[in-house]
Parts: structure tokens; C-alpha cells; sequence
């Protein structure tokens, strides 16, 4: 699926990002830019793909389209873009699943991190654990009651190897717990089993964990990031009760590797101001998503320091993505 994000009236801390990428680079795109999302429509990675194109049409002075490609773990539309052009018209909008987690439990994958050339940080996603009514709602009361019931307490995940599957595993190893996983096709099909009471607990991204929470019917205890989301200060994070017990994803554009250093520097500039656009910031904070940003050598960093975290417990646990 495609769909052009057309340009619009630029904001003044647009116009001055634009005129700084052009001071530095000098390039322009000839033709609309393709976001490539290698997931299907509606999700977080594709909200967020949507806004940041949208404010990042105008600072470019092209359309802007969004391509679907999902599939495989979202091996399809990583390769699509591996393969594309560097001439800076075909971005990734990745998720850590693709360039954190695949990488490091896929075997033959057809792509390699070193396809991509890092352009901006966007945003990273908590996880949140949240549990059935008749189930302690704290997250000392929760892990309390899943030791006294070893093997018995259930939780949702999207599937082995998606990344919330590998942020239970983490819980796991770091909380010494036996708590039996079950697979899932989607966030939709666990919340429903969680609300029925047919399964004990889901570890989902923001936007799911909310409309959880919403429903009065189950009850968020924690939340996997560093920090508390500032939109719900008095949800805790286990980062607080664990130090360092934290795991979220992340949304970032790439680029395939040798594009242009002057094409970089100016979709930097412009998907650096989309991302500190208040309403961009607002609208992803409310689907539980942080905004990032910084430069190109910022999210490389980041994303060194990701699979240098990730490596060696999966590494231990032996999680095989195939």
C-alpha cells in the first residue's frame, strides 16, 4: 500500500532546519521520497512513519510516500530497501525488531546492518505488563505471586522473536521467574484473551498497554522503560524496582548504505525537526511512544550500544528466530 503525504505550509522551526541541511548539503530530492514501513497499516511503526512524513514533506519540498511492505518479520521491506537506490528517495522507517533483533537470532537473512546508513532516531516504545482482574495489580505483588506459581501464570506475546517476546525474556532471566509465554498473531487476539480472563497477563507496546488500561477491566503494573511516560506520571517503570531491568523498541529512518553524505545530512535535518514538532511529540506521546532525535552518529551509537545489550542474553537463551 502507498499513500503520498502531501506538502504543506512549513513552521518556522521547519524553514530553518531546511535552510541549514541546504547550507551543508545542497541537495534536494528530484522526486517524491518513499518511507518504506515493513509493516501493515494502523500499527505503531506505521503511525509513526505517517506523522513524521507528513511534517517532513514540506522541509523537503517533495511528497513524501509511505509503502507498506510487511511480512517475515519484517524482512521484506528491510530488503527492499537494502537493495534500493542510495540516491536518498527510499528511507526505512525500521523498528529494533528489524536492525536490533533480527540480526542478532536470524540466520541467513538477506540483509546485514551494514545495508543501512543511520539518518535520525525518532522515538522509542515501552513495553507495559498488564494483568486480568483477581491478579495482584503491583509489580511487586505480580512477580510475588508468579514465583508461588511456578509454570502456571500465563503471558501474551506477539510470536518467538518479536521484540516483546524478547523484552518477556529478559524479565524473565533478570526476575528468575517461571512464567509460561503463549504466542500470538497480533496485539488485538491477547488483549480480547486477557479481557475474557483466559490468559493471565500481556506484555504489549504503549498504545495497546492503553487501551488496556482504559477498559477498566485489566491493570497496567509496570512499564519497561527508563523513565516514567510523562503523560502517566504515577505508572512505575521496573527500571525503578530493578535498576537496569529496562526494554523498549525503537523507530528510526535509514538510509541504504552509501547514500550521499549531503543527502543525509539534509533528510536528517528535516526528520530531526519533524520529530521535535509539539504536535508530532503530543500525538506519538499518546500512543505511548517517546520522541528522540539527534544526528546520524547519535543513532548509530545507539544502535551499537543496542546490540551490544541485546547480544549476549540472546546469545544465553538461545533464541532462534528460524
Amino acid at each position: 500500500m502507498t499513500i503520498a503525504i502531501g506538502r504543506r505550509a512549513v513552521p518556522a522551526l521547519g524553514l530553518a532546519a531546511a535552510g541549514a541541511a541546504q547550507a551543508q548539503g545542497q541537495w534536494s530530492p528530484s522526486r517524491p521520497v518513499s518511507i518504506v514501513v515493513p509493516f501493515p497499516p494502523g500499527g505503531s511503526t506505521d503511525v509513526t512513519a505517517r506523522l513524521v512524513a507528513e511534517r517532513m514533506a514540506p522541509l523537503l519540498g517533495q511528497n513524501v510516500v509511505i509503502d507498506n511492505k510487511p511480512g517475515a518479520q519484517t524482512v521484506i521491506g528491510a530488503e527492499a530497501v537494502a537493495r534500493a537506490a542510495p540516491d536518498g528517495h527510499t528511507l526505512l522507517m525500521s523498528s529494533g525488531t528489524t536492525l536490533t533483533i533480527n540480526p542478532l537470532i536470524g540466520r541467513n537473512l538477506p540483509y546485514r546492518p551494514e545495508d543501512f546508513a543511520p539518518v535520525v532516531h525518532v522515538s522509542t516504545l515501552p513495553f507495559c505488563i498488564a494483568v486480568r482482574p483477581g491478579l495482584p495489580d503491583t509489580m511487586e505483588g505480580f512477580v510475588a505471586h508468579v514465583r508461588a506459581n511456578p509454570g502456571k501464570v500465563t503471558w501474551g506475546h506477539n510470536g518467538r522473536g518479536s521484540f516483546n517476546h524478547i523484552a518477556g525474556a529478559l524479565i524473565q532471566d533478570r526476575l528468575q521467574l517461571d512464567w509460561q509465554d503463549v504466542g500470538y498473531r497480533g496485539d488485538a487476539h491477547q488483549m480480547n484473551d486477557l479481557l475474557a480472563g483466559t490468559l493471565d497477563s500481556i506484555l504489549v507496546g504503549g498504545a495497546t498497554g492503553l487501551q488496556v488500561a482504559r477498559s477498566g477491566r485489566a491493570r497496567i503494573i509496570g512499564w519497561t522503560g527508563e523513565a516514567r511516560l510523562p503523560n502517566l506520571p504515577d505508572q512505575p517503570t521496573f527500571h525503578e524496582r530493578w535498576p537496569g531491568l529496562v526494554a523498549v523498541t525503537w523507530f528510526g529512518l535509514l538510509a541504504p548504505a552509501r547514500t550521499p553524505q549531503a543527502a543525509l545530512a539534509r533528510l536528517n535535518a528535516a526528520g530531526a525537526a519533524a520529530v521535535a514538532d509539539a504536535t508530532v511529540r503530543e500525538r506519538l506521546l499518546n500512543e505511548g511512544i517517546v520522541t528522540a532525535g539527534g544526528s546520524p552518529a547519535d543513532f548509530q551509537a545507539f544502535l551499537s550500544r543496542e546490540a551490544e545489550r541485546w547480544g549476549p542474553l540472546l546469545r544465553r537463551l538461545n533464541i532462534q528466530l528460524n
